[in-house]
C-alpha cells in the first residue's frame, strides 16, 4: 500500500536526491532556532545573496590593482578611478566605478589554504578539512552557511525554499549532520527563452491533478486507520501537506517567474546565464528565501569561461595571460553592477547583504609554464578581495591593504569567518549556537571570527 504514497510524493521533478519532496519537509521537522535580526532587532526577513567566482579570481587584476609593481608582477590591466576618491579597479569594470559608493572592498582577505575545494570550504563553512585533499576533490565535514540559515530559520511561511543556488549548488559542501533537507535548491539555467523549476515541475501535471491524487491518498489513508494512530504516520501525513503547499504555492511560482520582470530590467542584467541567474537571485531574496548563491563559473559563451583559475596550463592562451579574464568581464561586470543597482533602487538594500567572493586570490609572480608554455598565476590565499554590498551597512569605502606586490596583508587582516560572522549577524543567526554532529560531539556554527567593525 505504500507505492501509491511514494509515488504521489515522486510526480515530476519532485525527487531531490533520491528523496521524495515530503521525505525533503520531514528532515525539517525540528522547530527552527531562535534568532534576532541585525543589531539584535528580531528581523527574520534579512537575506544574502553570494556570488561565488569559482576557481581563485585574481585580486591583482580585479579589486587591488597594483600598476607599478616590478615586472611579472604588476597587474596586466591598468585601474580607474571610481566614485570613492582613492578607490581604483580594473579597467575592465566601468559599471563598478560608477557605482562604488555602493560597496565596499575588502583588500585583506587571508587564510592558508592553496587547494580549490579545501579552500571554498573554509570560505563557506567557517572550518577547514581536517585532511588536506590536494587533488580538489574534498567534500565538507560541516554545513555551509546557506545550509545552517536553512536549518535555523525554518520552513517559511509561504513554502519558499530557504537555501536556493543558481544554476546549481556547491559540489564541495555537504548539509552532513543537519540533515539533506538543507541541501540547497537547484534553480537551473533561467536564461532561456522558457524557464521553469526542474524541482518543481509537474512535467504535464496541473495543480487539479495533483488535487485528484491527494484526494485519493487520503481515501487510501482512511482505510488504514490502525496505522493513522501512529504519531510517524501523522508527521508523514503533515509532510505531505508541506510538499503539497510547496508545489502549490502562489509565492513560489511568482518568486521563480523571472518572466514578470520588464524586458529593459533582464537586458540591463544581462540576457546570459550570470545575468538572469543575479536577477532570480534579487527576486528570491526579495521574496524571503534566507540565502541564494550564484555560482559565476560558465557563462555559456566558450571554454574560456570555465571558471576564474587562471593559471599557467588551464586553457590560457600562451603569451597573453589575461585574455579570457577580459572575455569574462563584461558579463561579470554588467551583472553585478546590475544587481547592486537594482537592491538600491528597490529599497531592499538593508533587507539583501551581497557578498562576492572566491577561495583564494593569485599569485604576484606571473609564471610561463607547461603543458603549452602559457602564461598565469597560481593559487595564492595568503592574500586576496571581496566585495560588500547593502545589509545597512557602511559603503563606498575599502577595507585593508596588501603590500605593494600585493602578496602579503598590510593593514587590517580579515579572515573568511570574519566574513561569515558578518553575513550571519546580518541574517540573525548566533555564531555561537551549536548542533551535535553523528558522533554526538556539539559543534558551533563558528569557531572564531568577529563581524567586520569598519562595515558597521
Amino acid at each position: 500500500m505504500s507505492i501509491p504514497r511514494r509515488e504521489f510524493l515522486r510526480i515530476g521533478g519532485m525527487a531531490l536526491g533520491g528523496l521524495g519532496l515530503a521525505d525533503v519537509l520531514a528532515g525539517q521537522s525540528p522547530r527552527p532556532l531562535t534568532h534576532k535580526g541585525r543589531g539584535g532587532t528580531g528581523a527574520p526577513d534579512t537575506a544574502v545573496i553570494m556570488l561565488y567566482c569559482l576557481g581563485g579570481a585574481s585580486h591583482l587584476e580585479t579589486y587591488d590593482i597594483k600598476p607599478d609593481g616590478p615586472e611579472q608582477m604588476r597587474s596586466v590591466f591598468a585601474p580607474i578611478p571610481t566614485r570613492v576618491p582613492g578607490m581604483a579597479i580594473c579597467e575592465h569594470l566601468p559599471l563598478h566605478a560608477r557605482i562604488a559608493n555602493k560597496f565596499t572592498l575588502i583588500r585583506s582577505l587571508t587564510h592558508k589554504i592553496n587547494i580549490h575545494n579545501d579552500g571554498s570550504i573554509a570560505v563557506l563553512t567557517g572550518k577547514e578539512p581536517s585532511v588536506p585533499d590536494p587533488t580538489s576533490t574534498a567534500r565538507s565535514e560541516h554545513p555551509d552557511f546557506g545550509m545552517i540559515a536553512s536549518r535555523v530559520r525554518g520552513p517559511h511561511r509561504a513554502a519558499l525554499p530557504q537555501y536556493v543556488a543558481a544554476p546549481y549548488p556547491f559540489q564541495m559542501t555537504r548539509p552532513t549532520y543537519l540533515g539533506s533537507a538543507h541541501q540547497a535548491m537547484a534553480s537551473g539555467d533561467p536564461s532561456g527563452p522558457v524557464y521553469s523549476v526542474p524541482q518543481f515541475s509537474l512535467r504535464g501535471q496541473s495543480v487539479r491533478d495533483l488535487e485528484n491524487r491527494r484526494q485519493l491518498l487520503q481515501q487510501l489513508d482512511a482505510l488504514r486507520t490502525e496505522r493513522a494512530r501512529h504519531e510517524a504516520h501523522n508527521t508523514l501525513d503533515q509532510f505531505q501537506q508541506q510538499a503539497f503547499e510547496v508545489l502549490t504555492s502562489p509565492a513560489v511560482a511568482r518568486a521563480f517567474d523571472i518572466g514578470r520582470e520588464p524586458t529593459a530590467l533582464r537586458d540591463r542584467y544581462g540576457r546570459n546565464l550570470w545575468g538572469q541567474s543575479c536577477l532570480l537571485a534579487r527576486r528570491l531574496a526579495e521574496a524571503g528565501t534566507a540565502v541564494v548563491s550564484v555560482i559565476l563559473n560558465v557563462p555559456q559563451n566558450g571554454p574560456e569561461f570555465t571558471n576564474w583559475d587562471d593559471h599557467p596550463g588551464n586553457a590560457m592562451r600562451p603569451g597573453h595571460f589575461g585574455a579570457y579574464m577580459t572575455t569574462r568581464f563584461p558579463y561579470y561586470d554588467q551583472c553585478v553592477a546590475a544587481l547592486i543597482e537594482d537592491i538600491y533602487t528597490r529599497g531592499l538594500d538593508r533587507k539583501i547583504l551581497i557578498v562576492i567572493a572566491t577561495e583564494f586570490g593569485r599569485t604576484p609572480r606571473i609564471r610561463t609554464g607547461p603543458p603549452d608554455n602559457s602564461i598565469g598565476r597560481d593559487h595564492w590565499p595568503d592574500a586576496y578581495s571581496a566585495l560588500i554590498s547593502g545589509g545597512g551597512l557602511r559603503m563606498g569605502q575599502v577595507i585593508g591593504a596588501t603590500d605593494a606586490r600585493g602578496a602579503y596583508v598590510a593593514e587590517t587582516p580579515v579572515t573568511p569567518n570574519d566574513v561569515l560572522a558578518t553575513i550571519y549577524r546580518h541574517l540573525g543567526i548566533d555564531p555561537h549556537h551549536t548542533f551535535t554532529d553523528t558522533t554526538g560531539r556539539p559543534i558551533p556554527i563558528l569557531h572564531d571570527g568577529t563581524p567586520i567593525r569598519q562595515l558597521s
